[in-house]
């Protein structure tokens, strides 16, 4: 089963450079079924990523572009009305998918990203009397821009905390953009080929259920947790004013479960601290809520978790 992630970013290397950690976060929520928010700058093939990452696992993918007029029926789907049987019919929307992208979600009103974020959880659609269930796979792939500050709707923490991962996408190395456009102006990027099934993702599904993980690792998995809503007893006062809230109990839920997919794409059959440490701040960054004085000092959620894995005792 190693071989067939190895053939899956072969095949989205075809026509995404670089971005490793973006492909290893949408594997993880893939095979965890969790949901993934992404930041970053326009530009940094976010789009051309889970296309590619759909095409190669052979799954339908789903674009929507959020707009501040967007309503939750553009999203979901409604009920139509046809004069001709004098009866309604359902015309579903995009969420019927099994990879949806939710480009800029921050960009609709609170309406909308409460009915996707529902659906996010639930894995269900309510249209007029009757409800569907979403067919497996399905993952939602959310992504705003960090620059606009204009006609934006900030996602509360609540809802915040429905993404298992948060990834902030930096820009491409020197070499990797000149590669980039290399590809770009010649036209030389290949066709991409599926090359898993649907039962093959259910099957590594089910062997990152028997990645074994050591007590003392997951209790050290719980002391990062705990340690951003009590910090003192970690020996963290200089953190504690920093923090309103901490971490939520589905960070401890996530985390159990990323970190056995993080070292099982690694070709291990048992989770490391090095696997908790690579993916914890995304797992953590957007359900820490910081306080007015942290703002007024530019301290970042990243600071803070990167203070917590520096301090907690490393089984």
């Amino acid at each position: 089963m190693i071989s067939k992630i190895e053939l899956i970013k072969k095949e989205v290397s075809k026509v995404v450079v670089g971005q490793e950690k973006m492909i290893d976060s949408l594997l993880i929520a893939l095979f965890c079924e969790g949901h993934i928010l992404i930041e970053g700058v326009p530009g940094l093939a976010k789009t051309t990523t889970v296309n590619a990452l759909a095409k190669s696992l052979g799954l339908n993918f789903k674009r929507a572009q959020f707009t501040p007029d967007l309503l939750p029926s553009d999203i979901l789907g409604a009920e139509i009305y046809d004069p001709k049987n004098n009866s309604f019919k359902i015309k579903k929307g995009p969420i019927f998918t099994n990879l949806l992208l939710a480009d800029e979600i921050n960009r609709a009103p609170a309406k909308v990203q409460s009915a996707l974020l529902e659906v996010m959880q639930e894995k269900q659609v309510t249209l007029g009397d009757a409800t569907f269930k979403l067919e497996p796979p399905f993952f939602v792939m959310a992504t705003q821009n960090p620059v606009e500050q204009e006609g934006v709707y900030q996602l509360p923490e609540a809802q915040l905390d429905r993404f298992m991962l948060k990834l902030i996408v930096s820009y491409n190395t020197k070499e990797e953009e000149l590669e980039i456009a290399r590809r770009v102006s010649s036209g030389s990027f290949e066709a991409i080929s599926a090359v898993v099934t649907n039962d093959d993702i259910n099957e590594i599904k089910e062997s990152i259920k028997n990645v074994h993980v050591d007590k003392e690792v997951e209790e050290y998995m719980i002391n990062l947790v705990n340690a951003t809503r009590y910090p003192s007893e970690y020996g963290l006062d200089e953190i504690k004013d920093y923090i309103q809230f901490g971490a939520s109990p589905r960070v401890s839920i996530d985390m159990f479960k990323a970190v056995k997919a993080m070292a099982f794409m690694r070709q291990k059959d048992f989770v490391t601290p090095v696997d908790v440490a690579y993916i914890a701040k995304e797992l953590m960054r957007h359900r820490i809520v910081l306080t007015y004085e942290a703002e007024a000092e530019g301290v970042t959620t990243d600071e803070i978790i990167q203070k917590v894995l520096q301090r907690v005792a490393i089984p």
